[in-house]
């Protein structure tokens, strides 16, 4: 097990990580346990009472966060003819078809988020091996596979991420900047939240949000009092 270094020991000793408490101070708690040079990403997981095995317990979605993401995030667009005209004009910052599916062959991936029209989907899947593990292959479920370019491009500018359970039944997502300070995070950790419960699936059974932590990149995670969410995301 590897040890922890000097600054995260003391951050978590600083701001007690170990005890479960209100949201809003465990917002506070986290961006006081920043210590990193750079502004740090603060970074949420949700522990669920799903069965990712089972199909109809398998969360997962999409959100657009009220206060974006803090840094600019590079669009690729799969498109051809007129939509690709779109993609330019609304902002993408790589747009192609067969010459891009190549350059990415050959190990490039300068960009953050995929989409694409439809009908590339053919071409497109051919490097889905590529693209799903490092999670850029558009999806139709989350609004990335669409011939209305334009929205999807705008919307994935704005802040919008993508989620899905892991196998031992935890969400992970990035929240913002710790420079956005508490009020900007809450804004975008209540939004998410509140996708989160209402994905809830019929055949969950028991406690849906079972646990939840909030860190930074290189800070301790703070456990929130999810008794107290239930005001906060109605």
């Amino acid at each position: 097990m590897s040890k922890r270094g000097k600054k995260y020991n003391e951050s978590k000793s600083r701001i007690n990580a170990e005890a479960a408490t209100s949201f809003v101070d465990a917002v506070q708690k986290t961006l006081d346990a920043s210590f990193a040079k750079f502004d740090e990403t603060v970074d949420i997981a949700v522990r669920l009472g799903v069965d990712p095995r089972h199909a109809d317990q398998m969360i997962r979605g999409s959100v657009i966060l009220p206060n974006g993401l803090g840094k600019e995030i590079k669009v690729l667009v799969f498109a051809k003819g007129e939509k690709e005209k779109e993609a330019l004009d609304a902002g993408a910052d790589f747009v192609g078809n067969d010459d891009l599916i190549e350059k990415i062959k050959g190990g490039w991936f300068g960009f953050d988020k995929a989409v694409a029209t439809p009908d590339m989907m053919g071409s497109v899947g051919k490097i889905g091996k590529l693209l799903g593990p490092r999670g850029l292959m558009p999806n139709a479920k989350t609004g990335t596979v669409t011939f209305d370019i334009a929205k999807a491009v705008n919307e994935l500018k704005a802040g919008k991420i993508e989620f899905k359970v892991e196998k031992a039944g935890i969400v992970h997502a990035p929240m913002g900047k710790v420079s956005f300070g508490v009020e900007k995070i809450v804004q975008n950790l209540t939004t998410f939240i509140d996708t989160i419960i209402r994905l809830k699936p019929a055949s969950s059974k028991g406690t849906y949000l079972k646990g939840i932590a909030i860190s930074t990149t290189m800070g301790p995670g703070v456990k929130i009092d999810v008794t107290q969410l239930k005001d906060l995301v109605k």
